[in-house]
């Protein structure tokens, strides 16, 4: 990668991406876009709506980019909230994304989930090839996104690359309508009132990963030498799996008298347990070295002193 046009760059992934691309290849070499412009942009920025069907290609073009990372969609819990806007949105912008890459012959990545697992996927171990059948429209437009970027790939040479990421946990971006939001709240909740209500139930696990291992993960996958990569996409990836009681004795070994109770969101509790408790990420440890530096215990000891140092900035 060279330069590198990111949409959704003011999205968790995206703010933070930027930022990372930019230090790594050079202000410069870096375009963010979104929908809407930021009031102080740091940077390149350009506004594109990317369900309109040559604004990527334009803004590509102009920039003589050679990678696109698609970040541009809407979560989970918003995604069941408003299923044509998703669709609208996560895979109307994908194909004209990838109709952007083709036609200038640009490296290409998106990020799957594992959202893209239903309740009938084996839930533990699960396997980076398996049955898929989810029960949201987030899901299934994640899905579909695989199957694009593959169908890409293989009819007409775009090199696309992708991820099924987990729930991301981040002190920069306030959660954003993910089902795992509850595990960035939680250390909010934490520092301001040394307790916290979880919509999530106790037990109920999913694959968690922090920010910055999810960022190395798509440097390290779009650097990776394609002779390498049997799969390309939708790449399994995790770094633990906790459920919101694992968070909670973590975040006592700095605050002991941290308390979590539960008052359970069906909407996203339901979403919850469709997905696997802990996926297997061997494929892509094999095929490009993949490896999380941050447990849930390193992860906790950082969260906590970035969230403290925000909140006492943001109160000043």
């Amino acid at each position: 990668m060279k330069k590198i046009l990111v949409t959704g760059a003011l999205g968790q992934i995206g703010s933070e991406l930027t930022e990372n691309l930019r230090s790594t290849y050079g202000e410069d070499n870096i375009i963010a876009s979104d929908i809407r412009r930021p009031e102080q942009p740091a940077g390149i920025f350009e506004e594109i709506d990317v369900t309109k069907e040559k604004e990527i290609y334009e803004i590509a073009k102009k920039y003589n980019v050679d990678t696109i990372i698609h970040l541009a969609a809407l979560l989970s819990a918003k995604a069941e909230a408003f299923p044509k806007v998703a669709w609208e949105i996560n895979m109307g912008g994908l194909v004209n994304a990838l109709e952007a890459a083709k036609e200038l012959n640009l490296k290409f990545f998106t990020p799957s989930s594992i959202g893209a697992f239903g309740p009938s996927t084996p839930k533990d171990n699960t396997p980076q090839d398996t049955l898929q059948r989810p029960t949201t429209m987030y899901g299934v437009n994640k899905v579909a996104g695989e199957l694009l970027c593959d169908y890409y790939y293989s009819r007409f040479g775009v090199d696309t690359r992708g991820v099924r990421f987990p729930g991301l946990i981040s002190h920069v971006t306030a959660p954003g309508g993910g089902t795992t939001d509850y595990a960035v709240e939680v250390y909010y909740e934490a520092i301001r009132k040394k307790t916290y209500t979880s919509y999530i139930a106790e037990g109920t696990r999913m694959d968690m990963m922090y920010m910055p291992d999810a960022l190395h993960a798509i440097v390290q996958l779009m650097e990776a030498n394609p002779d390498r990569l049997k799969h390309r996409n939708a790449f399994n990836i995790t770094a633990m799996s906790a459920a919101p009681e694992h968070f909670a004795e973590a975040i006592q070994k700095h605050i002991p008298d941290f308390k979590i109770d539960y008052q359970v969101d069906p909407v996203r509790q339901g979403i919850a347990e469709s997905w696997p408790d802990a996926i297997n990420a061997s494929a892509a440890k094999e095929e490009w070295g993949f490896e999380a530096a941050y447990d849930i215990d390193d992860m906790t000891a950082d969260m906590l002193d970035k969230v403290r140092e925000k909140i006492k900035r943001n109160s000043a």
